[in-house]
């Protein structure tokens, strides 16, 4: 079974490559010259959906309904695998102006860098404060123009089934342009591949998605409470699939 999974994820890796490297080009130059990123994140889904597919992960989602196009919204994920990304693919279609924050790392990748930063994503480089306030920033005028986000306010992976401590970036995002959270649970994704692992064992993965939490009238001295406030819904969600 090992040896099988192995085969697929190397599948799954070599698709995501040449997928990328292909047609990544073409698509930025597309963009380039009209303006227009719609297709990044339509090609973007389907990479991702067909990666999926080939390691085998399937997906059941609750809630869908709670992710909306009309507002402008902060998701936040638990995250214990690389997998986790499948959030996105899954609530995309219902979210057209999805975003998010992803490690400045990613960022040097070839090509796919090029198009995170094409298609409005926003790098955070968390070493640095000074950067990292003004990814926060630059997110809150995403939010304040319609944009939507998800994010991780674990900030790296957990090894463990319990969540780690929650930055606060994106909670005094989430004030500052006085939209709400909605915290989403992620469940399985570490059995298909967790922190330390490079390949992925065919699995279910459940996405819990939960009620949205306001920001309206809430001000930077509340951002703990409303940080303790997604991250209890958020253990609920997870304690009740256990």
């Amino acid at each position: 079974m090992i040896l099988v999974a192995w085969l697929r994820s190397f599948a799954a890796y070599l698709f995501l490559c040449l997928y990328v490297g292909l047609l990544g080009p073409p698509a930025l130059l597309f963009a380039f010259l009209t303006g227009r990123v719609r297709h990044l994140f339509v090609l973007g889904r389907f990479g991702a959906m067909t990666a999926r597919r080939i390691f085998g992960i399937r997906v059941t989602v609750e809630g869908l309904d709670r992710v909306r196009a009309d507002r402008p919204t902060v998701y936040c994920i638990n995250h214990r695998s690389n997998v986790d990304v499948i959030v996105f693919e899954l609530i995309l279609p219902n979210c057209p102006r999805l975003r998010a924050l992803y490690k400045s790392e990613l960022g040097r990748i070839p090509v796919l860098g090029m198009v995170l930063r094409t298609a409005g994503f926003v790098p955070v480089e968390r070493a640095k404060r000074d950067r990292a306030i003004e990814a926060v920033d630059l997110a809150v005028e995403h939010l304040k123009a319609g944009d939507s986000f998800l994010l991780a306010p674990e900030g790296t992976r957990s090894r463990t089934d319990q969540m780690l401590p929650f930055k606060k970036g994106g909670f005094v995002m989430a004030i500052k342009a006085q939209v709400p959270v909605v915290p989403i649970a992620i469940i399985g994704s570490d059995h298909a591949m967790p922190r330390g692992r490079f390949y992925a064992t065919p699995c279910r993965v459940l996405i819990r998605i939960g009620e949205l939490v306001p920001t309206t009238g809430l001000g930077f001295e509340d951002r703990d409470a409303l940080a303790a406030d997604v991250r209890r819904r958020m253990e609920e969600m997870l304690e009740r699939a256990q």
